[in-house]
C-alpha cells in the first residue's frame, strides 16, 4: 500500500457519563401518547411494550457492558471519499485453506450490529463445529451516516456509491478479490458491488431479491413474478409508510426521533418485530439487550436522519440501474420470516443465480437472528469460489 494511501486506524468508542445520564433522564421524562385498549401492535408500536422497554432502559440496561461486547470485535475507522468511515475486520483465525475476504453489507435500521453474532461464526468455524477450511476474513464497513461512520454534510449516498466506496476500502486492505452479502439496502450494496466491480468480486450472496423494480411489459413476466409484483405494491401500501417518509421528507421525523429516545426506539422497534421470524412476540427473536443495542448505537451516534436520508437517494437511482443483470454467480437464501419473498424466476431475471436455499427459520435481520443458520448458508455458497479469491 503507497505511503499515500488511507491507513485504518484501531477504534474503541466509549460513551461518556454525561451522555449516559442525558439519556436516562430523557427517558424518564417520556410524554407518553394516548392508544385505544384493544390497539396492541395494530396501529404501530404496543404502548404497553414501549413503556415496559422505555423503563428497562433507563433503569436497567448496561450500555456499557454492551459496548464492551462489541469492543471485542477489531474495529477500525479509516478516510473514504472524505468520510471517516467505521469497520469491523475480523481475519480468518488457523485456517486450514484459501481464506477468501467477505464484505458484510448492513442495511436498516441496523450497523454492523447485524453482524456481530456472525462474526466468529465466519473466522474461526472449527471453535463451532464447523469445518476449519471454510474460515474468512470478515469486513462489516457501516455505511455513511449509520452507526460509527461519520454523516455526509451534503447530499446522502445512494447505494451505488457505497459500493464503490467498499470496492476502495477492500483495495486499502489489500484484496484484489473478494465476495460481498448482504440483505436490505445491503443486499442493493452488494448487488452493485457485483455489477461495478464484476472482476474484483467473485460470488454475491443476499437474503433477498429487493423490492420490486419493474418497467417492462408485464405480459413478458411470469405468473409468479406478476403475483410478487402485486404482492410487493400491497406490502408498500399497507407497511411502506416508514419508506416513503423517508424517501420524501426525512427531516421531519429526524427532529423528534433525534430529541425523543423513546420516539426512536418506536419507530425502531416496530420494524424488529414486524420483519423477524418471532410470530408476533418480538422477544422471541431479540432480547431487550439486543434491541436496546441496536437502538443506543443509533441514539449515541445521532444517526437515525442520516440513516434515513440515504432512501432519499436510493429512490433516485435511474430505473436503467434496476433492470442491470448481475453476472457474476450469484447466490439467495430466503429466510421464511423476510417480507415479500422473491419468486425463482425473477431472481433468474436479474442475476446469475446458481443457488437459492430456504432456510427453515428467520427473518430480515437472519444475521442476527440465527447466526448459526446464516453462517453455513455462506460456507456453503462461496465454498466453490475461495480459490478464486
Amino acid at each position: 500500500m503507497p505511503d499515500t494511501a488511507p491507513r485504518p486506524e484501531p477504534f474503541t468508542p466509549r460513551a461518556s457519563p454525561a451522555a449516559l445520564e442525558d439519556l436516562r433522564t430523557r427517558l424518564r421524562a417520556t410524554r407518553w401518547p394516548d392508544a385505544p385498549d384493544d390497539a396492541g401492535w395494530s396501529l404501530g408500536t404496543d404502548l404497553a411494550y414501549l413503556r415496559e422497554l422505555v423503563a428497562y432502559w433507563a433503569d436497567g440496561f448496561d450500555w456499557p457492558a454492551q459496548e464492551a461486547a462489541l469492543a471485542r470485535l477489531p474495529r477500525y475507522r479509516v478516510p473514504l471519499g472524505g468520510l471517516g468511515i467505521h469497520f469491523v475486520h475480523a481475519r480468518a483465525a488457523a485456517p486450514t485453506g484459501p481464506v477468501l475476504p467477505l464484505v458484510l453489507c448492513h442495511g436498516w435500521p441496523d450497523s454492523f450490529w447485524r453482524y456481530s453474532k456472525v462474526v466468529p461464526l465466519l473466522t474461526d468455524p472449527g471453535a463451532h463445529g464447523a469445518d476449519p477450511a471454510d474460515a474468512f476474513d470478515v469486513i462489516v464497513p457501516d455505511m455513511p451516516g449509520y452507526g460509527y461512520s461519520e454523516r455526509p454534510s451534503g447530499p446522502p449516498l445512494d447505494s451505488i456509491a457505497v459500493a464503490g466506496l467498499w470496492a476502495e476500502l477492500m483495495d486499502v486492505l489489500g484484496y484484489a478479490r473478494f465476495g460481498a452479502a448482504g440483505g436490505d439496502i445491503g443486499s442493493h450494496v452488494s448487488r452493485y458491488l457485483g455489477l461495478d466491480h464484476p472482476g474484483r468480486v467473485v460470488a454475491v450472496h443476499r437474503t433477498d431479491g429487493g423490492l420490486p423494480v419493474f418497467t417492462g411489459d408485464p405480459a413478458d413476466l411470469t405468473p409468479e413474478e406478476r403475483a410478487w409484483l402485486e404482492g410487493g405494491a400491497a406490502w408498500g401500501a399497507a407497511e411502506g409508510a416508514y419508506a416513503a417518509m423517508h424517501r420524501t421528507k426525512p427531516q421531519t421525523p429526524a427532529f423528534g426521533l433525534t430529541d425523543s429516545p423513546a420516539g426512536l426506539a418506536a419507530w425502531i422497534v416496530e420494524k424488529l418485530r414486524s420483519w423477524s421470524d418471532c410470530g408476533g412476540d418480538i422477544e422471541r427473536s431479540f432480547t431487550k439487550d439486543e434491541i436496546l443495542t441496536n437502538v443506543t448505537l443509533y441514539w449515541l451516534t445521532e444517526t437515525i436522519g442520516s440513516s434515513m436520508r440515504m432512501y432519499r437517494a436510493n429512490g433516485a437511482i435511474p430505473p436503467a440501474q434496476h433492470a442491470r443483470r448481475v453476472e457474476v454467480p450469484s447466490g439467495f437464501s430466503l429466510f421464511p420470516g423476510d417480507i415479500v419473498l422473491p419468486p425463482r424466476a425473477w431472481l433468474d431475471r436479474t442475476a446469475n443465480t446458481v443457488r437459492v436455499t430456504e432456510p427453515a427459520r428467520g427473518g430480515h435481520f437472519a444475521p442476527f437472528e440465527e447466526p448459526e443458520l446464516y453462517a453455513e448458508e455462506l460456507r456453503e455458497f462461496f465454498r466453490p469460489y475461495r480459490a478464486a479469491g
